[in-house]
């Protein structure tokens, strides 16, 4: 059996704005939601740079079963200032508790909060072409201002 292994990549940090997510009815589904990204800091090894302010947002679907399924999009500019556009898919769900104490502003434990997504990204030519011929996946802490996010390259 061939087991891939996992290389830390970068992190990104990535704002958003308070009070401004939407949520809004879906039928037989849950809630979808909107929130926009503010900005951000990329940093780690293999990619340095900065999230776009007003470049893209998430719309994650809040299912019944308590699971977010989020959808976001956004551009990185790199510090060579290659822009880059990242798609992130994925699920993120908590304890009822856990939940509580993330949407109270209280710390969570990354254990406390399953987040893990799969990234896509569009560039040029270059030296950051790399990320679309390389399969990533990435984990996530959520906060109530920001979120952190590690990707990894899968080997």
């Amino acid at each position: 059996m061939n087991v891939p292994e996992l290389e830390f990549a970068f992190r990104i940090r990535i704002e958003f704005p308070q009070g401004t997510r939407i949520r809004y009815p879906v039928l037989g589904e849950g809630t979808r939601g909107f929130v926009s990204v503010l900005g951000g800091t990329i940093s780690g090894p293999r990619l340095e740079g900065e999230v776009i302010a007003g470049s893209g947002g998430d719309w994650p679907l809040f299912r019944k079963d308590g699971v977010a399924c989020f959808d976001a999009r956004y551009l990185l500019r790199a510090s060579d200032g290659t822009i880059i556009q990242i798609a992130n898919r994925g699920y993120a769900h908590a304890s009822p508790e856990a939940q509580r104490r993330l949407e109270s502003g209280a710390p969570l434990e990354m254990l406390d909060n399953y987040c893990r997504f799969t990234p896509t990204f569009e560039t040029a030519p270059g030296p950051h072409d790399w990320l679309m011929r390389t399969v990533l996946i990435g984990t996530g802490e959520k906060y109530t201002d920001h979120s952190l996010f590690d990707y990894f390259i899968v080997r």
